[in-house]
């Protein structure tokens, strides 16, 4: 079973970036893609960027081209790029291996 952990969360300034990362401090034994989503207050959880067992990767929407899902040779960590970020980016973000999330990390973007 993985034991997710998010970092890399924080206040940031509208058109700035930061750097998430996800790692498996358990032993996963998912064979799927990992996962990052994001939820707001009074919001559902919502699909964020994914990266499959091949290395493709999904974006939603709205992130794509601003968003960058990536990892090394392993299968964690798993790092989101954000860049260009503006207040509606403003979430808990959590990253999701099957059925394992971790806590999350807060990701705050002042206008």
């Amino acid at each position: 079973q993985a034991q997710l952990k998010e970092s890399g969360g924080g206040l940031v300034q509208a058109g700035g970036s930061l750097r998430l990362s996800c790692e498996d401090y358990g032993a996963s034994d998912c064979i799927s893609s990992v996962n990052w989503y994001r939820q707001g207050p009074g919001k559902e959880r919502e699909f964020v960027a994914r990266i499959h067992v091949n290395g493709v990767t999904n974006y939603a929407p709205g992130v794509e081209g601003r968003f960058t899902i990536s990892r090394g040779n392993t299968r964690f960590p798993v790092y989101l790029q954000m860049t260009n970020l503006k207040p509606e980016d403003t979430d808990v973000y959590y990253c999701n291996d099957c059925a394992d999330w971790g806590q999350g990390t807060r990701v705050t973007v002042s206008s």
